[in-house]
This record gives C-alpha cells, sequence and structure tokens, in this order.
C-alpha cells in the first residue's frame, strides 16, 4: 500500500531532477516501508518559480470559488480517510483509530478556511476632513514555505495549506522524512479539487538545505514551521536577513495543575488517557503534572493503572492504543530521562521498560514516575514522549511559580471546581493554549500557538488567517465635484 513518493512541482508529480531518494522508515518494525524523492538545488528552485506563478493565477481566483475548492478539498479527504490513515499508521506508529481521526480534523482545517476566505474583511475609518475617505484593505503576502513535523503529519501542514489557500496565497511544504505520504496525501487532494497549478508545491529531502534556499529566495514572503525550539531559532534566524513574516508554533512543556477541590480519580483517567496518545509525541501534551499534596497518593496510584492497562503494539493492529515512538533517539531520550530522574529519587509507578515481545521496533512503555524533583531532567526539558512526571505542591503561588519557570509557554491544564481558582490560574499561568478541566484543545475553529519560546503567531481559527495576509492603509483625496 505504501509507495514511493515524487516531489510535486507546478501540478505535477516528478522525481528529483537526478533521481536521488531516501527511505521511509517503519517505526514498528524498523524496516525500510518506501522511498521519497531528495529534492536538490534546481528542483526547489523550480518550485519557487512554479509558486510564484500559481501565487499570480490564484490570488486571482475570486473568494467563493477559491471557498469551493477547499471545501472540495475536504470531501475529498474525507472520502478516503480509510486510506490516508492506514498511511499514517504505517509511518508514524499510532493506532488506525488516531490517524483517522488526525484525517478528519485535517479536513475540518480546509472546511474551515472554505468559510473564512469569504470574510477576509477590511475596515473603513471616519476621515477628520470631508473629502477624504481611509481604508485598510487585506492582501495575501505571497509565496509561503512551510515546514511540518513528523508527529501529526497531515494535521499540521493541513493549517498551514488550508490557511494560505484560503488567503489567496501560493504555498511550498516540506513534510518531515519521517512521515511523507500523509503530506502527501493532502496535496493530491488539492490537486485532485481544482487547486491551480503552482498554488500548492512539495518537495522532500534534506532539511536543512531545502530551508535554506527557501527562505533566502526573495520569492518567498511568509514562512511557517512547526518544530522543536532549536529549529524555529534557526528558521527565525535565516527569516531575518529577508525580514519575512514568521509564524512558528515550538516545543511545549505543558503543565497541569490538578487542585485538592477536583475528583483526584477522575483527573488522573483524563490525564494518563491524554499523556499517552500518540505515545505522548504532542506538542501540547500534558508534561508536568503538579498535584495537591492531599490527592497525590489516589492521583498518582490510578494514573499508573491506566498507563499499565494500555495496550502496546503496532498502530494498524485491532485495540492497540500506543503504539511505537516515531524514531530512535526519542525513544533513547525517554530512556535518557527516566534513568535520570530515578538517579535524583524519583519512584518507578508504571513501565520504563521494553514491552514484552518487542523485539524491533521504538517501543517502549507508558512510563510514570512519582516524586520527580523539579531539577531532572524530564522536568526541565521537553519529554516528547510516553513519560509522565508526577509531584506535588501544597499552595497556589508555589504551583504557579513553578510551572512558569520554563521557557516554554505552549497549552497548560488547570483541574479545579472553584472558579476562583480556575479563573486565576488560567490567567496567571504563560501559556498559549489552556485547558479548565480539559485536555482537548485543538480544533479548527479555535486558534492554536504558544507565546515565549514556544512560539509566535496563531494557526487555525479566525486569528489563523490572518498571519497570510498583509493590511494595507488607504488614503484618498477627494476632488470637487463640477
Amino acid at each position: 500500500m505504501y509507495h514511493d513518493l515524487k516531489l510535486y512541482i507546478g501540478g505535477d508529480w516528478r522525481p528529483a531532477s537526478d533521481n536521488g531518494t531516501k527511505p521511509v522508515t517503519d517505526p514498528a518494525t524498523e524496516d525500510a516501508l518506501g522511498l521519497i524523492a531528495v529534492a536538490t538545488e534546481a528542483d526547489v528552485a523550480d518550485a519557487l518559480n512554479a509558486a510564484q506563478a500559481g501565487f499570480k493565477a490564484w490570488r486571482a481566483t475570486g473568494p467563493w470559488e477559491r471557498g469551493a475548492k477547499l471545501r472540495r478539498v475536504a470531501e475529498i479527504l474525507r472520502a478516503d480517510a480509510d486510506r490516508i490513515a492506514m498511511l499514517m499508521s504505517l509511518e508514524t506508529g499510532k493506532p488506525l483509530a488516531e490517524a483517522k481521526g488526525e484525517t478528519n480534523a485535517a479536513a475540518d482545517q480546509f472546511e474551515w478556511y472554505a468559510e473564512e476566505t469569504k470574510r477576509i474583511y477590511g475596515q473603513t475609518i471616519e476621515s477628520r476632513t470631508p473629502d477624504s475617505r481611509m481604508q485598510v484593505i487585506y492582501q495575501p503576502v505571497g509565496v509561503v514555505a512551510a515546514f511540518s513535523a513528523w508527529n501529526f503529519p497531515a494535521l499540521l501542514p493541513a493549517r498551514k495549506i488550508a490557511a494560505a489557500l484560503g488567503a489567496g496565497c501560493a504555498i511550498i511544504v516540506k513534510p518531515a522524512g519521517e512521515t511523507p505520504a500523509s503530506c502527501a496525501a493532502l496535496v493530491q487532494a488539492c490537486h485532485d479539487a481544482g487547486i491551480p497549478a503552482g498554488a500548492v508545491n512539495m518537495v522532500t529531502g534534506h532539511s536543512g538545505a531545502i530551508a535554506a534556499q527557501l527562505i533566502g529566495s526573495p520569492i518567498v514572503r511568509k514562512v511557517s514551521v512547526t518544530g522543536s525550539v532549536p529549529i524555529g531559532k534557526e528558521i527565525l534566524r535565516l527569516a531575518a536577513d529577508g525580514v519575512k513574516k514568521v509564524t512558528m508554533e515550538l516545543g511545549g512543556h505543558g503543565p497541569v495543575l490538578v487542585f485538592n477541590d477536583f475528583d483526584a480519580i477522575a483527573a488522573a483517567e483524563t490525564c494518563a488517557t491524554t499523556k499517552f496518545r500518540n505515545c505522548g509525541q504532542v506538542c501540547i501534551s500534558p508534561t508536568r503534572f503538579y498535584v495537591h499534596e492531599a490527592s497525590y497518593e489516589a492521583f498518582s496510584t490510578r494514573f499508573a493503572e491506566v498507563a499499565k492497562s494500555l495496550k502496546i503494539g503496532r498502530g494498524t493492529d485491532d485495540g492497540v492504543q500506543v503504539g511505537p515512538m516515531a524514531n530512535r533517539r526519542g525513544l533513547e531520550t525517554i530512556r535518557r530521562m527516566t534513568q535520570d530522574a530515578l538517579d535524583k529519587g524519583a519512584q518507578l509507578l508504571a513501565g520504563g521498560g521494553t514491552p514484552a515481545g518487542a523485539n524491533k521496533g521504538f517501543f517502549i512503555e507508558p512510563t510514570v514516575l512519582g516524586q520527580v524533583p523539579d531539577d531532572a531532567l524530564v522536568m526541565t526539558e521537553e519529554p516528547f514522549g510516553p513519560i509522565a512526571p508526577i509531584t506535588t505542591f501544597r499552595d497556589y503561588d508555589e504551583v504557579i511559580a513553578r510551572a512558569n519557570a520554563l521557557p516554554f509557554g505552549l497549552a497548560g491544564y488547570v483541574f479545579s471546581n472553584d472558579l476562583r481558582i480556575a479563573t486565576r490560574a488560567s490567567e496567571d499561568l504563560e501559556c498559549g493554549m489552556i485547558g479548565v478541566n480539559e485536555m482537548l484543545l485543538a480544533t479548527a475553529e479555535a486558534p492554536f500557538g504558544g507565546i515565549k519560546e514556544s512560539g509566535m503567531g496563531r494557526e487555525g481559527g479566525a486569528l489563523g488567517i490572518k498571519d497570510y495576509l498583509d493590511a494595507k492603509y488607504i488614503r484618498t483625496k477627494l476632488g470637487a465635484i463640477a
């Protein structure tokens, strides 16, 4: 089912100009799934030229027609959701149910921006004098270079492609090398929906070289990236030379505050099932659990029970709830963080080892650590995997200070039935997104993004399209009527 993937440039799928390829690895078996094209400098130049031409055609397309085509993309994705989910599960390892949910969430992005493209409203400003008129209009920024991560290989590029097209921009998307087929399915849906040649392009290969060439080109006027903090900083440096508009959704380290007025068992069940979704490889994953000392025993015990009950296996197998990690480097990071926490006095409450029978693949048991000190690596560095450190707190000011101590600011979570506490905590946590007694934050109609070193700008929602538009102020002096 998984097949070799080519570049998509100017409306056509084609191999790299030198026929260069590299493999895509199945994280459940470590075997090769297929090959992707490795774009050359000439291929990237072709994509830039195609996008420049595609932008001229697409920006001249009326908003109602743009909306109709974007809605058609959503329909195509939903009709093909089972096949796309299988591809996604093969290349990421995530369970099929999660993969299908992500595919439909990607379709939601196109449906949302099919409507937003018709609602790019300007502004009329009342002039000081009767012979002047002032207005603000919004115009597409131009050609966009988009870089996407591997953990949500359909949803993440969908947020960028749908918003860019909705605004009237053209886009060149570079998916992660680990998970290219999911993004390719989006691009094919755009092709099948009649998006004009050049408005959407996809290149694969060596990320650093491709990023430097795309961002360094004067054709590109906007950059969107989802990735780690170090990658985001490097892309920001590249974009600075050309003063490019940049949107970045980077790493996080989501604090969870569980106050003692909330049911500790219910909180633990919600937190555990969310924590191990996509094997913990979620940017807004809950990753630091601060539990009031009066609730710690009940919370940690139930959390560990849920972790031990989860079925581990290949994502395409029935009933699997936790698949493998996406790559070996992530697996080694989780092992290193686990050992570091134990060395510093933490308690191993669940997991920590290789599942029985897992002789191949990047598998690790869902791991729960109790009484983890704040200086452990897992509490200070983003743990992008199935590891949950739990610690205690005594009072409000203390836990807010500890939760805000890191440079990350993507998502945070509060569990409290006291409206006063919940309101204050949601306002005091330094994060771009907060869940109160809720952990499923991502949805097409809401803005997604962080503050501090977790990024800038927003994707999704009504705000998402703004980052693909330039505001233009126009003042007109009226002549006298003869």
